[in-house]
């Protein structure tokens, strides 16, 4: 199977960048083609601009979005990982959400009035750390508003499938050393199953 991982965090040795490389050694240890895109080692404009807007409208999609829409295509399974900042996605990977995931591209609307999923037939994994304990977001409904925003906001919107959305909290703030070997052993057990 061919994946590509979408990878949003700046911090060269975070924790993101292990879950990272766990994730694509797994894989590859099954035989899969894995393509990584690390959207800060690009430096991928997030911005939506008006030029960008007219040109997607003309079905003529500006080469950096046209670049990430062929490995969005080409992917069988698609996989975010990102952390969550603000309770949300980090700007650069909004940004190539409004960006590659256009119209025209990702859905659009039909004569009925309903939706095309034009992704359908891919499936999506997302993983997300954040620094809050787990118990706190999981206690005031956050896991689950992240997985609907995200997940089914964008992954399902456009038809793919979601396999998995594991949500890592404390990260950064009370878990250990031998929670955060935890957490990529899920993280392999994942990947490794696919």
């Amino acid at each position: 199977m061919n994946h590509l991982i979408v990878y949003a965090h700046p911090h060269e040795g975070s924790f993101n960048s292990a879950i990272l490389e766990t994730a694509a050694g797994a894989l590859k240890a099954k035989g899969h083609e894995v393509t990584v895109r690390d959207l800060n080692k690009l430096g991928f404009n997030p911005v939506l601009s008006p030029a960008d807007t007219a040109a997607l409208r003309e079905g003529n999609a500006p080469t950096d979005i046209r670049t990430e829409q062929e490995y969005l295509a080409k992917a069988d399974v698609i996989t975010f990982i990102y952390p969550i900042w603000w309770t949300g996605l980090p700007a650069i990977l909004k940004g190539y959400v409004d960006r590659t995931f256009s119209y025209g591209f990702a859905y659009q609307y039909n004569s009925e009035g309903g939706i095309d999923k034009l992704l359908t037939g891919k499936k999506g994994i997302m993983i997300n750390t954040y620094g809050t304990p787990g118990e706190i977001y999981e206690a005031i409904g956050m896991n689950a508003s992240l997985k609907q925003t995200s997940s089914a906001g964008i992954f399902e919107f456009c038809g793919i499938e979601v396999v998995e959305h594991l949500l890592f909290g404390g990260v950064t703030s009370v878990a250990t050393d031998e929670d955060r070997k935890g957490m990529l052993a899920q993280v392999e057990q994942t990947f490794s199953a696919l």
